[in-house]
């Protein structure tokens, strides 16, 4: 009986190529998931021990005049991994649902670049003062925080942002307007980190 042949080495060319394809497909995904990880581990990120995105505004954080009954204390604040050169961190706190151009609830420059946080009601308490922060005058027409106090209705979104600057000094004096101190730190920003909460009556 004659012997059978062979095979070529040929047919299996295309088992070859398809398995290296798979190999090829796997170590790709691999190195974007990995990347991916890396990522997100040292993206500038903002929390709350107050508050969580997409959450809405405690009582704590709400304004204490008007028809609004909050006790007006600044949100508990944290940063993560603020990009390489900073040199001093902003806070600003803004509805964009307020109707024209919006409504500034809070903005503050001159936080060391060495703080990687603030304590809730670090406005009113004084601790800004202390490490020689200064803050805008609000749309509340006062100085320092004012918390969320919508009009009766559909809930209105707070941004709350921190910026990474690559300056220590933005030469912004006690007082001055919110709009004057979100220019000011437009000019300097190397990254910012970024939560949106919401509060309505």
């Amino acid at each position: 009986m004659p012997g059978r042949s062979a095979p070529s080495s040929r047919s299996f060319l295309p088992f070859l190529y398809l398995a290296r394809s798979r190999v090829a497909s796997l170590i790709v995904f691999s190195f974007a998931f990995h990347a991916s990880a890396a990522s997100a581990d040292t993206a500038f990120t903002v929390t709350s021990t107050n508050l969580r995105t997409g959450g809405t505004v405690d009582n704590a954080q709400v304004f204490n005049r008007d028809e609004c009954k909050g006790l007006n204390r600044s949100p508990q604040l944290n940063w993560h991994n603020p990009p390489d050169g900073t040199r001093s961190f902003a806070v600003t706190m803004f509805d964009p649902d307020s109707p024209g151009r919006g409504w500034w609830h809070w903005a503050v420059v001159g936080i060391p670049a060495n703080v990687d946080r603030l304590p809730e009601n670090a406005s009113a308490s004084g601790f800004l003062k202390t490490l020689g922060a200064v803050e805008a005058r609000n749309d509340f027409d006062i100085d320092g925080y004012g918390g969320p106090c919508p009009p009766p209705g559909k809930p209105h979104r707070y941004v709350i942002t921190v910026y990474a600057l690559n300056t220590s000094n933005l030469r912004l004096a006690q007082g001055r307007p919110s709009l004057m101190f979100d220019h000011e730190i437009s000019t300097a920003t190397l990254g910012y980190a970024r939560m949106t909460v919401t509060y309505g009556r």
